[in-house]
């Protein structure tokens, strides 16, 4: 697939101000200026992340509100409920919520509760506050979920339960009627970081609580493993607290993991490895959400409180199973829905995807339509059956408002819902091809070309004989990776093949390139269909980013290319 490149504008006074300043490679000093660390101050804040610079949590409005209802249902001997989503945010938010009032409360007046992923849906739910009116729970903590649940919670109130919510989505103009609501992005939430996640939400609460009890940091700072996971997957910007904390949180996986991350580590072979952010992304993540989408989220949180490494194994197994089956369904069903496109040149033509199988699994249709935009680079839907409606998911590309254009084909949907780049709906069997119609009708209208079209966005340009060890260095300082800081990606024009370029595995070009004196070695996946462009002999321009490659106990720096070109001059 073509892609668009682009590279980055440098801020040039403030890159020249930090070089100076700084002392180190004048393209660092780009990259750092275009992240907006642009004084010795951020740059040391930002190579050095400090637990000591968090913010104060009695900065986020209704934070006294929360301490005083928590501190009254102890006094009280109220039970508490600690409710959260099932995803890995969610859950990470519940076990240590859970774990850290059961240190300072009694255990035995405290249960948690994930919502059943198809019975119950996203959020909180009715059946979860039935389940704490016939148990007695007159206090539900709410974690990455809740801000958007206000008949719920009117419901839950005129019951007798309270809710504390702790989420971090944006806030609908009607706020639930909670005894506290815990979101930066609240219009009135002087809350200096807006980009915590749902598990962060919780973590500033608790460190609240340790403060207002005068217990040690390290009575909540032993759940930065599960933060840092949280953070990972949610993709939230890799700025400001999410950084000191994603920071820590992975040396904390590194060096002293808790018992469910250790074995969910293990079994995913990572055991001899440094972890780095990338591998809670796409290794524990996953794992982790594969109980929700295939089962039982609940086995996540058992997993994460489980002190015994013995049965933490065990839990940590069951959500590998679940990971397996999840990757079998999204294997097949990507395969059946790329083959539904292929067999039909009509599909394969339009500006969307709209597929539909009854059979598919419900659990993984959101993944499968992230997967065929990375063949097709359009707005997908997949859909499925789900009791007597068809539920699916929706995936935008970026740039584009999949939301607008869902709500524009209102008139076939059951129901709906979502943001900018994804969204849900039901509809009924009979409506699937007038939905697929009308949303084409749709995109087709709104989007532009250059939308549809992948946009590879590069850092910096470089020459061949920049890429040595002290710069990688410097590089790896930048961790950890994520939304607003990513691995810097560079270009270098106008290099040769050295003529020992090979293709690998029928898919993959290893190559061997030239520039001046200088000769690197680097790995192009998935590029083989752009041989043919070495095979001309002539200079190309190489994106990538660099990487370490160890064999037979040697270290050496490579290039991981993830496109070319022949060169214009």
């Amino acid at each position: 697939m073509e892609k668009r490149w682009h590279i980055l504008k440098t801020p040039r006074r403030e890159a020249d101000h930090l070089f100076s300043t700084l002392k180190i490679h004048p393209v660092i000093c780009n990259i750092l200026a275009q992240r907006g660390i642009t004084d010795f101050e951020l740059a040391k804040n930002y190579f050095r992340p400090n637990l000591d610079h968090l913010h104060d949590p009695f900065l986020m409005k209704d934070m006294h509100k929360a301490l005083h209802r928590l501190v009254a249902a102890f006094e009280k001997k109220e039970k508490i409920l600690v409710f959260g989503d099932y995803d890995v945010d969610g859950t990470t938010a519940v076990a240590s919520m859970y774990q850290f009032l059961c240190k300072i409360y009694t255990p035995e007046l405290i249960q948690f509760y994930i919502p059943h992923r198809y019975r119950e849906g996203y959020g909180v739910s009715k059946q979860g506050i039935d389940y704490a009116f016939a148990n007695n729970i007159t206090l539900i903590v709410s974690l990455d979920c809740g801000i958007k649940s206000a008949g719920l919670i009117s419901y839950a109130k005129s019951i007798g339960i309270d809710f504390i919510v702790c989420d971090h989505h944006l806030p609908d103009e009607t706020l639930p009627p909670a005894a506290a609501i815990l979101n930066p992005k609240q219009k009135d939430c002087g809350y200096p970081y807006k980009e915590l996640c749902g598990c962060g939400v919780g973590f500033k609460l608790i460190s609240a609580l340790a403060s207002h009890f005068g217990l040690p940091e390290s009575s909540y700072r032993c759940y930065l493993d599960l933060v840092a996971t949280a953070i990972a997957a949610d993709i939230v910007p890799m700025t400001g607290e999410n950084r000191i904390l994603a920071y820590h949180g992975v040396k904390q996986v590194n060096e002293n993991p808790s018992p469910g991350i250790k074995a969910l580590i293990e079994l995913s072979g990572l055991k001899q490895t440094v972890i780095h952010i990338t591998n809670l992304v796409f290794v524990i993540a996953p794992r982790v959400n594969a109980a929700g989408r295939m089962d039982d989220a609940r086995k996540a949180v058992q997993l994460f409180i489980e002190k015994d490494y013995t049965k933490a194994q065990e839990y940590a197994g069951f959500l590998h199973s679940d990971n397996d089956e999840r990757k079998e369904a999204d294997s097949s069903i990507t395969e059946q829905a790329l083959s539904i496109i292929e067999s039909d040149e009509v599909l394969v033509q339009r500006k969307t995807t709209v597929v539909y199988q009854p059979h598919w699994h419900k659990g993984v249709v959101g993944i499968v339509a992230s997967r065929l935009i990375e063949k097709y680079y359009r707005p997908t839907i997949v859909l499925t059956q789900s009791g007597s409606v068809v539920a699916g998911s929706a995936r935008s590309v970026p740039g584009f408002n999949l939301y607008e254009a869902v709500h524009a084909c209102r008139q076939h949907l059951l129901g709906y819902g979502g943001h900018f780049a994804a969204a849900g709906m039901t509809l009924l069997p009979e409506q699937v091809e007038l939905f697929s119609q009308k949303f084409e009708e749709v995109v087709s209208s709104l989007i532009t070309p250059e939308l549809l079209i992948p946009v590879l966005t590069i850092d910096a340009e470089i020459q061949l004989s920049d890429v040595k060890q002290p710069f990688y260095n410097i590089i790896c300082q930048m961790e950890p990776y994520g939304p607003e800081n990513l691995r810097p990606v560079f270009l270098c024009k106008n290099v040769s093949d050295t003529g020992n370029s090979r293709l690998v595995k029928e898919q993959h070009i290893k190559f061997s390139v030239k520039q001046g004196n200088t000769i690197m070695n680097g790995i192009g996946f998935n590029l083989a269909g752009k041989f043919e462009l070495l095979a001309q002999k002539k200079n190309i321009d190489i994106v990538f980013t660099i990487d370490e490659n160890e064999w037979n106990g040697e270290k050496s720096l490579q290039l991981k290319i993830v496109d070319f070109a022949l060169s214009s001059n």
